[in-house]
């Protein structure tokens, strides 16, 4: 079983005592001036995690409302240019210098005409697909939480379908088991269903809790320790066959302790 923690959770010399995989946050590695990848930072990050021996993934740059994203790296798949298509190759190329497999990418807004923002998100996943082949990488596409109505793929069965249309061996699901919790209403029973609607996709797995309802704070997407909310973790024993890295999402070293020490718990009990 290998542990994974995101960038933001503390420093790479810090988290090595702790998992043994590190997903490269590009939206806050601090990498980029506006929409220009600064070669130099990345090359110091690159070092250090050479340094360390992580192994590695790398969550893409994507849409978000936040007041702390950089407006530069706003990346929706539903409606994309070419600076969209720039930043989210950088990413696979970022991805394929550290011998990654995965490169993490949301899905797409909701426009005023969904059918129409469906079949462009459709259309540029199918680009994106090819690039990845490219670079040797598979995209994992995360499904959001339903808390928030603007998003495309927070059902299972509309990631599930999207993945399907695709229909390349470079775009899978990245489970996002707090997303789906949200989604579910922190119903248990839902979230099972969720996850055996979506496993035959999953090549990632995101990490973290939640209380499974909307709050002012981040449509309630809190990214607590798991052990602080409502997941029922023991949903991810639907995944026997499951390989890959189980990445915390959380903001602190000690709750990446913590997470382990649930997850270890609930898997091997």
């Amino acid at each position: 079983m290998i542990f994974g923690a995101s960038s933001f959770a503390g420093s790479l010399q810090e988290l090595k005592e702790n998992v043994g995989s590190i997903e490269l946050y590009v939206p806050k590695l601090g990498i980029y001036s506006g929409t220009v990848l600064e070669n130099r930072k990345l090359e110091c990050i690159l070092d250090e995690m050479s340094v360390y021996g992580f192994l590695g993934t790398v969550h893409a740059p994507y849409s978000a409302a936040a007041p702390g994203y950089p407006t530069a790296l706003q990346v929706d798949t539903a409606n994309m240019g070419k600076r969209e298509f720039t930043l989210l190759e950088e990413s696979m190329e970022i991805a394929n210098r550290i011998g990654s497999r995965i490169v993490v990418i949301h899905p797409g807004k909701i426009g005023l005409d969904k059918e129409k923002s469906f079949d462009s998100m459709v259309k540029n996943l199918e680009s994106l697909s090819s690039l990845a082949e490219n670079y040797g990488v598979i995209l994992g596409l995360e499904n959001k939480e339903g808390t928030d109505p603007s998003n495309f793929c927070c059902e299972a069965e509309e990631l599930s379908g999207t993945i399907e249309l695709v229909n390349s061996d470079h775009l899978k699901a990245t489970l996002d088991i707090g997303h789906a919790n949200l989604t579910c209403g922190g119903d248990p029973g839902k979230l099972r269903v969720f996850v055996q609607t979506l496993q035959k996709h999953v090549i990632h797995i995101h990490l973290h809790d939640n209380r499974g309802q909307w709050t002012e704070k981040y449509d309630g997407d809190e990214h607590m320790a798991p052990g602080k909310g409502c997941v029922d973790f023991s949903v991810l024993k639907l995944l026997s066959g499951y390989r890959g890295v189980y990445n915390l999402e959380v903001f602190s070293l000690e709750d990446v302790r913590l997470g382990k020490e649930v997850i270890e718990k609930t898997l091997y009990s």
